[in-house]
């Protein structure tokens, strides 16, 4: 088992982010934490408030809401069918927002991660979008299609809106393209496990641990570890040594099998497997005689 990271510091004197201030606490009760990722408006914007509400207890220490988009090239089918429906369902970015607006009314200290592209910020424009994403109570962003040349473009405005900018890595990036990768990078640093689309499998164990390590050393930040986590098994395995777990698909696929029987069912059969998921990975870290 790995240590955590250190303590990313703080952007004010004496004043962290909710990002930060819950990794502390994951430090301290030495576990990783479990990010699940949702569509925003996925089935509907009712079905998808429900079921954000609802994560926390289920054991959800971050959340990624998805933000739609009509070309997400680096999704698999499963998230890419999510964005079609939230679309179809009449989701918009400034929805995704109201959404985390009416979260916040429940909840002020989970969270809250937008994960998409550039194109729907940049048709909503960069200043107006950040200054509403801190309003609603956005605490981060990943772009993934944002790479470091263009930090001017939103991750040094959005490190000024203070909002964290979570920058992702690939097992392709090298020594020499790692410092430009973390240079403006916050919050946390998202592994992408495999060289690919979401829901994919995962890297092997012993290379995620040594990639994490890397990472963390380069960064000193939380390193979470996603694209392909779909089993409460490979959680476990994953949480031994990352300082976050990221599943999406499988919670995607889950909820999309529960449809044709509702919404409520297909909220129910998310729910069911975060809590599966959370458990497991809290355990994974326990003497082998609690597991």
């Amino acid at each position: 088992m790995r240590p955590l990271a250190k303590a990313p510091l703080a952007r004010h004197p004496g004043v962290m982010s909710r990002i930060a201030r819950r990794f502390d606490r994951l430090r301290a009760e030495n576990r990783a934490a479990f990010i699940p990722f949702v569509m925003a408006g996925d089935p509907s914007y009712e079905a998808s408030l429900e079921i954000v509400r609802a994560l926390p207890g289920a054991g959800a220490d971050l959340i990624e809401l998805g933000v739609c988009f009509t070309d997400p090239m680096a999704d698999g089918p499963a998230i890419q069918l999510a964005g079609q429906r939230a679309l179809a369902a009449g989701q918009t970015l400034r929805r995704t927002l109201d959404l985390v607006s009416a979260f916040r009314e429940e909840d002020q200290e989970t969270p809250i991660v937008l994960m998409g592209y550039y194109n729907p910020i940049y048709a909503y424009g960069v200043e107006r979008f950040l200054k509403d994403a801190k309003a609603a109570g956005v605490d981060g962003l990943i772009v993934v299609d944002l790479p470091p040349e263009e930090d001017e473009e939103l991750c040094l405005p959005a490190r000024k809106a203070e909002l964290d900018f979570v920058r992702l890595a690939t097992p392709t990036t090298d020594e020499a393209r790692l410092p430009s990768v973390v240079r403006n990078s916050s919050g946390f640093v998202y592994y992408v496990s495999v060289a690919g689309i979401t829901g994919g499998a995962t890297g092997e164990a012993g290379a995620v641990a040594t990639a994490v390590s890397r990472l963390r050393s380069a960064s000193g930040l939380p390193v979470a570890v996603g694209f392909g986590v779909k089993t409460e098994a490979r959680a476990a395995e994953v949480a031994r040594d990352a300082d976050a777990v990221v599943v999406g698909s499988a919670l995607i696929e889950a909820l999309a099998a529960g449809l044709p029987d509702g919404e409520a069912a297909a909220r129910d059969a998310v729910l069911d497997l975060a809590s599966r998921l959370s458990r497991a990975i809290r355990a994974a870290r326990q003497p082998s005689e609690a597991l």
